[in-house]
């Protein structure tokens, strides 16, 4: 059962959320990299996400304590209605790096499916079809090319956050703040260690081919 839910968008922090999250005993935790090369956990967001189907949260998170990145970001009204003790958090960065990550990673391989489309029906279509559906032409319009459209989004997206969730029970962290808020936020004490940095452009390129790779192999 999720105790915590991450509304945060993609690029945020969201991997070192999940790697601190784990160390403080709310793992397993739910990525969008756990969509990827798995092909019923795919199938199961592909029939939520694209077509319709009424979800079974409870089965869409099943073995997961904690959500971050991904669909959790889209769907977050409704995952917090299904799990209510759940507390919330919203990752964020500053606005203008957040659009040059994204656009660097996230949404390169989105350009490269849309001019080589995988072959129809295969896991790689399908994690397109999924993350099209859902960000590239559901949260962003299809205008993600058009920076300060994104970057109005991006704003509006946090904003929403904060007030549908109200301000009190939302966690607004930048995951530069480290341990210390986060740790208050789920009344937990501070590890020794540093906190996890992972994920930086170089390494979510590295990540997205692999991942890629993956679908494809599983198609």
């Amino acid at each position: 059962m999720l105790k915590l839910i991450n509304a945060g968008l993609g690029r945020t922090g969201t991997t070192s959320l999940k790697a601190a999250l784990d160390r403080l005993g709310l793992g397993p935790s739910f990525h969008m990299f756990d969509i990827v090369g798995d092909t019923e956990r795919l199938r199961h967001w592909e029939k939520i996400v694209c077509d319709g189907e009424r979800p079974d949260w409870a089965a869409a998170f099943a073995g997961y304590r904690s959500a971050v990145d991904g669909p959790c970001a889209v769907y977050y009204r409704q995952i917090s209605e299904a799990f209510p003790d759940a507390k919330v958090l919203l990752t964020v960065r500053d606005a203008e790096s957040w659009y040059r990550s994204t656009h660097d990673t996230l949404y390169q391989f989105a350009l490269r499916s849309a001019a080589n489309p995988p072959e129809p029906g295969s896991a790689q279509a399908r994690l397109f079809r999924v993350t099209s559906t859902m960000v590239w032409d559901g949260l962003f319009g299809g205008r993600f090319s058009d920076k300060d459209h994104a970057i109005e989004v991006y704003h509006r997206h946090n904003e929403e956050v904060v007030r549908v969730m109200g301000a009190d029970n939302v966690l607004v962290y930048d995951v530069r703040q480290g341990w210390e808020p986060l740790c208050a936020h789920l009344g937990v004490d501070v590890p020794r260690e540093e906190f996890p940095r992972t994920n930086d452009t170089a390494s979510m390129r590295q990540r997205i081919a692999a991942a890629a790779g993956a679908a494809a192999a599983t198609g």
